[in-house]
């Protein structure tokens, strides 16, 4: 084991408390440097005997959390004490009493808060739904909570190289899944990129690895690229007495990675690898017509596109992002994308709700935003038997969705996010409203529920006393508020008609000479195979069960030999501990303890594929890619569904997989293909689909392979034929 040397630990430990207090130095005041120098002895002390699992000392961690608040964050001396101390509470000896007793009330309660959600989104366990939910409603105690977790989560992304590869991924997971989106949502828009990036580094490290090498290879002709495009802008803005900053950004690697999953374009196809960036110098007055002399500069010289300019400086984001974007047609006939913005506009971009608080006029105008979304926040969580699962999903599409901005009769002004339909709109203005929502009016003409909305349109609700919530009103609605609001009004639905199907089966019972007692409801539920005696009675009301089934099970039980009962199924706990055994590991191959398992049709895994094993309920243990489309949400919602599996034997045991085909329409190019796949590798093909237009062709061929090395061998001999453009594997289960 390596030596330790203290003394050059102290000397580090020193220089980055140094650095932390030369990050906050312009915004401390009198006595500010005493308190953060109490709270760094009182963290110093705590943890001085602990590690982290980089064997580095744990005190390194508070540092660090500390500086992200102060330098990325800008967040105050507060925040910077309760940073250094927000493990204190958990990990050692100290009481939230102590705390109270040496830095006040306000450090307290932040420091309680910090710990009541720490057994949410800790190592050792899942994302947990219900403490979420408990997490959500601190926010409204103070902001300062959950950016100091977030600090805390990008510290923790930033040193998880030294994790086991299990919790790299479910930690990884849980921050795709939640912690960006939160970033993005409060405007940290700097933390949300390197969430994303970071998570995608361990999700799915090859894909990761092959954009940052790529983005580094043509980084030179991207630079040439930006200069040619800056230079005639930079002239005339310095005549026009501008004081200005111009540079070239690239995409974030998620972002990029995302257009080729989803969009189905390659790397050298996407034009928006980088944006052009133009921040100046403003007074607050001037700040809107400035941006527009700018942009009027730069579509001087460049034709813009129409389709792609985005104002949101006349109407900034909820998270209170303002800036002008614009897409220009550049030298060599590249699409550029330039954003125009005033110093104010870009910290508040980079640095959130945090940097608001820094430009006093707006202060007031930005709190009540903050207020606005906390509000909503806590209309989510008024429906206390609300699924939380659901809740977590409904949560999340709704801090990640775009946004529209829509327009009562009266021209008050309410946004959304996109796709939300009118019935989404009827419930932002009022519960009750929404519940008796028949159509709506849009821009004066008459629309259905699930009408979509777009910016600018004028919405009026018609509505009936008669009407009520229906089922299908789920499909076409995303804001959470609408989703929790049906919801809960189902279940009030449900339980009058199960109240109205237990009185209608005590009648049947009754007429039929059967006693309506506890363990005949329950005989009857089982025999049924229903899971409760509540889906039961929904389904008398409903007339799912008629009289003969009544009349069956009298038969049942009387001569139980005759028509016997079929087993249950067994619960998901009895499949959870017969899958995790005593070991918590599950192996694919020859030492399969007879144990079910199906490969999932959502993402296709083949034995060297990085994959995990998830317990379902009725088809035994599913088999999932690591960076399958699915993953990040069952690793972060079902952690104690998941099972580590491996590949255990090589075997030639063949396995389905995709591969899609594009190139140019070559003769003999079908020919070449199918030979090299059944002659050379002696692969065989399940089915195969060529279509061709205009001199491109497209294929996709369903092939048998034995693992990742037998299938990369083949991409890469099927790249090497004549006219082949782009060979890749692909997931989707409709193709067939």
């Amino acid at each position: 084991m390596e030596k330790i040397d203290l003394n050059t630990e102290k000397k580090e430990i020193l220089n980055r408390y140094k650095a932390l207090l030369k990050a906050i130095r312009r915004r401390m005041e009198k006595g500010d440097k005493e308190m953060i120098r109490k709270a760094f002895d009182v963290a110093l002390e705590s943890h001085k005997n602990m590690r982290r699992k980089s064997g580095e000392p744990y005190i390194f961690h508070p540092i660090a959390v500390a500086l992200i608040c102060a330098d990325e964050i800008g967040l105050g001396t507060t925040s910077i004490v309760c940073a250094l101390l927000h493990d204190t509470v958990e990990d050692t000896d100290i009481t939230i009493d102590d705390i109270t007793g040496m830095f006040g009330q306000k450090v307290a309660k932040i420091i309680d808060g910090l710990t009541k959600i720490s057994g949410v989104f800790d190592h050792k366990s899942s994302l947990q739904a219900e403490n979420f939910k408990k997490m959500m409603l601190t926010l409204s105690d103070d902001i300062r909570v959950i950016l100091i977790k977030i600090a805390d989560r990008l510290h923790n992304m930033r040193t998880l190289d030294s994790m086991a590869r299990e919790k790299q991924i479910k930690i990884a997971s849980e921050t795709q899944y939640l912690y960006a989106p939160l970033a993005h949502r409060l405007g940290l828009n700097s933390i949300k990129t390197e969430l994303e990036d970071l998570a995608l580094k361990y999700t799915d490290p090859d894909g990761y690895n092959e954009l940052l090498q790529r983005l580094i290879d043509t980084e030179p002709e991207r630079k040439k690229f930006i200069q040619k495009f800056i230079e005639p802008i930079k002239e005339i803005l310095s005549e026009l007495g501008f004081k200005f900053k111009i540079y070239g950004r690239p995409k974030s690697i998620f972002s990029i990675y995302n257009k080729i999953k989803h969009k189905g374009v390659v790397f050298e196809d996407i034009y928006d690898l980088f944006a052009i960036r133009i921040i100046i110098e403003s007074l607050p007055e001037n700040e809107k017509s400035d941006c527009w002399k700018i942009y009027s500069v730069i579509t001087d010289f460049y034709h813009p596109n129409p389709d792609r300019l985005r104002d949101w400086i006349s109407t900034p984001k909820a998270n209170g992002y303002e800036s002008l974007h614009t897409t220009v047609m550049g030298p060599e006939g590249k699409w550029v994308e330039v954003q125009i913005r005033t110093t104010r506009m870009d910290e508040i971009a980079e640095m959130g709700f945090a940097a608001h608080w820094k430009y006093k006029d707006d202060a007031v105008e930005r709190e009540n935003q903050l207020e606005e979304w906390i509000r909503k926040i806590r209309e989510m969580l008024e429906s206390p038997e609300e699924n939380a699962l659901d809740f977590i999903d409904d949560f999340k599409l709704n801090l990640f969705a775009d946004e529209i901005f829509v327009f009562t009769p009266k021209g008050d002004m309410k946004t959304l996010p996109s796709n939300a339909t009118t019935l989404d709109f009827a419930f932002e203005i009022h519960s009750k409203i929404g519940a008796k929502c028949i159509g709506a009016k849009v821009n004066h003409k008459l629309v259905p529920l699930s009408y979509k909305l777009k910016s600018g349109d004028q919405v009026e609700i018609l509505t009936s006393n008669k009407q009520s919530p229906k089922e299908d009103w789920i499909n076409f609605v995303v804001t959470a508020k609408a989703k929790s609001k049906i919801k809960h009004a189902l279940k009030d639905q449900r339980r009058i008609l199960i109240e109205e199907g237990k009185a209608v089966l005590k009648k049947k019972f009754f007429k039929l000479k059967l006693e309506f007692n506890q363990r005949t409801i329950s005989d009857f539920t089982t025999w049924l195979k229903l899971s409760s005696s509540q889906e039961l009675f929904f389904r008398v009301a409903k007339n799912a069960i008629d009289v003969s089934e009544i009349k069956n099970f009298i038969e049942y039980k009387n001569n139980p030999e005759k028509s016997p009962r079929k087993e249950t199924t067994p619960t998901l706990e009895q499949i959870v501990s017969q899958a995790r055994g005593k070991t918590d590991m599950l192996v694919i191959g020859d030492d399969m303890q007879k144990l079910d398992y199906k490969l999932s049709s959502c993402c296709k895994p083949i034995p060297g594929d990085d994959v995990f094993g998830f317990i379902t309920v009725g088809e035994g243990i599913k088999i999932h890619r690591v960076n399958c489309p699915n993953a990040i949400q069952l690793l972060s919602n079902y952690a104690y569904r998941v099972v580590k599996a491996k590949w255990n034997s090589q075997q030639l045991i063949s396995f389905l997989a995709g591969l899609k085909i594009t190139g140019s329409d070559e003769l003999g190019l079908v020919n070449n293909i199918t030979k090299i796949i059944s002659t050379q590798y002696n692969v065989n093909m399940r089915s195969i689909n060529f279509d061709t237009d205009d001199g491109i062709f497209e294929g996709t061929i369903m092939v048998y392979v034995h693992d990742t090395d037998h299938l990369t061998q083949l991409i890469t001999k099927l790249k090497k034929v004549k006219g082949v453009m782009t060979v890749e594997r692909i997931d989707e289960e409709n193709v067939q």
